[in-house]
């Protein structure tokens, strides 16, 4: 056999490398998908707990804590008990919480069953990207990310859709119910498929960091996450909250350097490669993740469109990234990421701009045309630079570096979807208020943006306003829209900065060492 054949042979990807990414692709997308399909379920619990929106809506607060709570304990547990042991102890812990959220009886207890669901769920990810990196191999790990990216993609669009349905077929319980199934799958799909552990003993847990780390991670987005409901930064338990936070990160930031095996390795970043492609993920986040929460918020406000509807019209973007995703993965094995990202990149700025020009009536083949070009960028974009995130790395750093890019997007996430909502709200609190009318809800005066955005979803509300209040008031709406996307348009062009210093030039690896060696086990050492 040539070396050359034996390189070829050594790259492709085989059944048993496959068997063990749908494993990861199964935890992904229960994780992913409960993130987003509680969003089109909130009103459903106000009605049926007669809680606030305030209320309810910590019930997607709360499971996004505890994922920023626990990502940072998990390489660190990867180390010490093992990847399969771990990832099938989160399977079974999203599940059982899954299960114990659909028997909540009250909204304090569905917020409580949500945290614990949320632990589960912050590992699988991390987990996940380690398995799936230890399984392929450095030179083939573009195309194994690009099958986790699917779930990453179609997770903010599949979410909605599913959550619509579940609830106009069944009831708000079936959006957890339906992850008994999934995850009694994972579990016996892992058991089978994942190589036995062999973990070596393990450094002692950094527990002065642990006490740092991930309370300052969960106060800086619990003040974040709160920024739509108070409107302003200016807010007691926003700026205390974030303050306190960002002085706990900041002391651990100082502190993880000191010991041997910190909590969170800081010391990765000393990789330029890791450090230029977790920026440009970073800033890549808080742009897109926050702007696309708005999407279907734009076609339910303004177009007045069903919930089940809105979750569909954003499917053209699943279809673009589904397109573009595999090529992506299998240029990124081959071809240097900073050569093609930026044309991804340029993609999305170009679909994005529409967005900036939205009107209340602006044409939907227009719109559906722009969610489709975003998400052919969105393919050749994501997965690739976290692709290049992690190529570098090898051993026990893969799950290090594996947590400290799950916390960026978690983190990123959170800041662009908090970020966006503030820009949107204060825009729409400018609207006028109508005379004499007052908010059902708020029992504040009724603004003209206010009632707009009820008549859509209650035809009869446009029956009392004057002739042409609802249209005006609509275009008030669309343009508030406009002006949000415009901010998020400006974080995607500011991407490119980062984006410009990825590697340009393909990293040269050992040839006959690749192709000879022995396929890398899927445990940490």
């Amino acid at each position: 056999m040539s070396q050359q054949h034996a390189i070829s042979s050594a790259d492709k990807i085989d059944g048993a490398v496959l068997k063990i990414a749908g494993v990861v692709v199964l935890g992904a997308i229960m994780s992913i998908l409960d993130v987003t399909v509680v969003s089109v379920a909130l009103p459903t619990f106000q009605q049926d707990f007669g809680a606030s929106y305030a209320e309810v809506a910590w019930t997607m607060t709360a499971y996004t804590l505890s994922l920023a709570t626990v990502i940072p304990a998990t390489g660190w547990a990867a180390d010490r008990f093992g990847t399969k042991r771990l990832y099938m102890a989160a399977l079974l812990l999203f599940t059982l919480g899954s299960g114990l959220c659909a028997t909540a009886d009250s909204i304090e207890q569905l917020i409580a069953y949500r945290v614990l669901q949320g632990l589960g769920g912050g590992m699988l990810m991390p987990l996940g990207m380690t398995i799936m990196t230890r399984a392929a191999g450095p030179h083939r790990i573009g195309r194994l990310m690009a099958i986790l990216g699917v779930p990453m993609l179609l997770g903010p669009i599949g979410g909605p859709i599913l959550g619509g349905w579940l609830i106009d077929v069944a009831s708000w319980k079936w959006i957890f119910l339906i992850n008994l199934p999934i995850g009694l799958v994972a579990l016996i799909y892992a058991q089978l498929v994942l190589p036995k552990d062999n973990p070596e003993p393990s450094e002692s847990f950094d527990v002065v960091g642990a006490l740092m780390l991930s309370p300052g991670l969960a106060l800086f987005l619990y003040g974040v996450s709160s920024l739509p409901e108070t409107g302003t930064i200016t807010a007691t338990k926003t700026w205390t909250t974030m303050l306190v936070g960002a002085a706990l990160v900041i002391a651990f930031v100082w502190y993880s350097f000191k010991p041997r095996h910190p909590l969170l390795d800081l010391r990765l970043f000393r990789n330029r490669n890791l450090t230029v492609a977790s920026l440009s993920l970073f800033v890549f986040i808080v742009a897109f993740m926050g702007a696309g929460l708005l999407f279907p918020s734009y076609w339910l406000q303004v177009r007045g469109e069903t919930t089940l509807m809105a979750g569909l019209l954003m499917a053209p973007q699943g279809i673009g990234a589904m397109l573009t995703m595999p090529i992506a993965g299998t240029l990124a094995d081959r071809v240097p990421i900073g050569r093609t990202v930026p044309f991804a990149l340029a993609l999305i700025a170009a679909g994005f701009f529409t967005f900036t020009q939205l009107d209340a009536d602006t044409d939907k083949t227009l719109l559906l045309g722009s969610l489709f070009v975003m998400g052919l960028g969105m393919g050749g974009t994501m997965m690739p630079i976290m692709t290049s995130a992690l190529r570098t790395l090898s051993g026990p750093e893969v799950a290090r570096g594996s947590t400290l890019v799950n916390i960026l997007q978690q983190i990123g996430g959170s800041i662009g979807a908090a970020l966006m909502s503030v820009i949107l709200t204060s825009r729409l609190n400018g609207s006028p208020e109508i005379p004499g009318a007052v908010n059902p809800q708020t029992g504040e005066p009724l603004t003209e943006a206010e009632l707009a955005i009820g008549s859509q979803q209650d035809p009869a509300l446009a029956q009392t306003a004057p002739p042409g209040l609802i249209d005006r008031a609509l275009e008030f709406v669309a343009d508030a829209f406009g002006y949000t996307f415009w901010v998020a348009f400006a974080l995607v062009l500011a991407t490119f900065i980062p984006v410009a210093f990825l590697p340009r030039r393909k990293m040269e690896r050992p040839l006959a060492a690749e192709a000879d060696a022995p396929p890398t086990p899927v445990v940490m050492h």
